[in-house]
């Protein structure tokens, strides 16, 4: 039952209102207690003084001690209160009872009793009840020359105790029925405030991999579960699209895939109709299949790296090196790609340059710009770099003397398995090779950018049209270790 989250906010919100309705009524029993109790003892005091006086004033008219004490009581009559007069010794002058014939018997010795006031209370002897009774009893004289005086007030706590109780009555169906209310109405406050979050768990449970495109409902998008789900909503958004990407990035590796494993299956196939070929013909089926691993191979690194790339399980190895001669061994390995489809790979003079980064994953940046760079420049062309220093910032420039790549293929060369024509890159030889390079698979330059990225710079196309293409790589210079 307290699994549940509303059952759990109502019970919190009884409980608090529990605590605060019962100390309040505590607060107000014992307020009220104590000023019907001062206020007894209020009158029982007055009454006294009255009494003190009013005895004073028949003595010295000349009334002997008895007569001023009738007097006294019987010009002092008070209906819930009773009074006496006793001589110092404790013998009753007069007295006046209260209703329910109630006695102001002396509550203690006559030796006791001092010229200071006195409050007891006592029990009430005529009842079985747990009634009390307020006295007040103090020492006076009514004239100096006079002997002392006892006079008594009395009071019954009877009419006291019954407000009290009425008000524990009050307090005893009070409290539990706003608490009752209370719960209710909590209940409902809980159950309305949390139809959001069921609404959203019920919309969060329907939704899987095949339906990332719904979204959660957002009531009010200002508090705080509108402001949950539209995080939520986000996060799905961003799943969607990383989904999305997984699933065409799966659809363009099985593209690429099949197409050199179809080539080297229906190669050999036709290779093998025969019994017996030239060796010349075995050897040229070996060269095309041989051409196709390679190719193979090239793909199922590059997305074997972009792969740990995305899990973030290939993580950036920094050391101090030469940037210098990491480019000038880049640029050797690139002229050997180069001379096979003659096309002159050159590098221009730079100063030494100290770089702290992963000196791999540098290299391989550079490598496959220079290697998009020679497939797409024709035979005769020519690939340059440049390495420059300016403003704390590192800057590679390749630019090559192809023809260009389309204004409308210019926004999408950096995604994974792009390429400007992939008519013409798989027209010839069955997808071998394009005009007698490789057709490469298109995760060149996404590895490129990856890797600037990775070290915080950036790749960008810098211009591009009949007259070649170049592109521009700046990354960070950081304080070597």
């Amino acid at each position: 039952m307290f699994d549940s989250v509303r059952t759990r906010l109502t019970f919190w919100y009884v409980g608090v209102l529990t605590l605060v309705l019962v100390a309040f009524s505590f607060g107000v029993y014992a307020l009220l207690a104590g000023n019907l109790e001062r206020r007894t003892d209020a009158g029982l005091h007055a009454a006294l003084d009255s009494m003190k006086h009013l005895l004073g004033y028949e003595r010295a008219e000349g009334d002997s001690e008895l007569e001023a004490a009738r007097n006294t009581v019987a010009e002092l009559r008070y209906p819930h209160m009773a009074l006496a007069v006793y001589t110092a010794d404790g013998q009753l002058l007069a007295e006046t009872l209260a209703e329910g014939d109630l006695h102001a018997t002396l509550p203690l010795a006559p030796s006791d009793v001092h010229e200071t006031l006195r409050l007891l209370t006592r029990p009430d002897a005529r009842t079985t009840k747990e009634d009390r009774l307020r006295v007040a009893v103090q020492r006076v004289r009514a004239l100096p020359t006079d002997a002392p005086n006892l006079i008594v007030a009395l009071q019954s706590l009877e009419t006291m105790n019954e407000e009290l109780t009425s008000l524990r009555q009050v307090f005893l169906v009070a409290v539990p029925l706003a608490l009752a209310l209370a719960g209710l109405g909590g209940w409902f406050l809980a159950r309305k405030a949390l139809t959001p979050v069921v609404s959203m768990s019920e919309q969060a449970r329907r939704i899987s991999a095949s339906n990332l495109e719904e979204r959660l409902p957002v009531a009010n998008p200002r508090d705080e579960l509108g402001r949950l789900a539209g995080t939520f909503n986000e996060l799905l958004a961003r799943l969607n699209v990383s989904f999305d990407q997984q699933r065409q990035f799966m659809a363009d590796a099985s593209h690429e895939l099949r197409t050199p494993l179809s080539v080297m299956h229906t190669t050999a196939e036709v290779t093998l109709q025969r019994a017996h070929r030239a060796e010349s013909e075995y050897r040229d089926a070996l060269v095309l299949m041989d051409a196709q691993t390679q190719r193979l191979a090239r793909i199922v690194t590059d997305m074997f790296t972009l792969a740990r790339a995305d899990a973030g399980h290939r993580p950036i190895e920094p050391t101090d090196f030469y940037l210098d001669e990491l480019l000038a061994e880049t640029v050797r390995a690139a002229q050997v790609l180069g001379e096979r489809s003659g096309v002159k790979v050159s590098v221009e003079p730079c100063a030494e340059t100290i770089f702290h980064g992963d000196e791999g994953l540098l290299r391989q940046m550079l490598l496959n710009l220079l290697d998009n760079s020679i497939k797409h420049t024709p035979s005769g062309g020519q690939v340059s770099i440049t390495l420059a220093q300016r403003d704390g910032v590192i800057e590679f420039v390749v630019a090559d003397s192809g023809s260009g790549i389309p204004l409308e293929a210019q926004p999408h060369i950096f995604e994974r398995f792009y390429r400007v024509d992939e008519a013409r890159s798989r027209s010839v030889q069955n997808g071998a090779t394009v005009n007698g390079k490789s057709s490469g698979a298109g995760l060149g330059l996404s590895i490129a950018r990856w890797v600037a990225e990775a070290h915080g710079g950036s790749i960008s196309l810098v211009q591009s049209d009949p007259a070649g293409t170049t592109f521009s790589v700046e990354l960070p210079l950081r304080e070597t270790s």
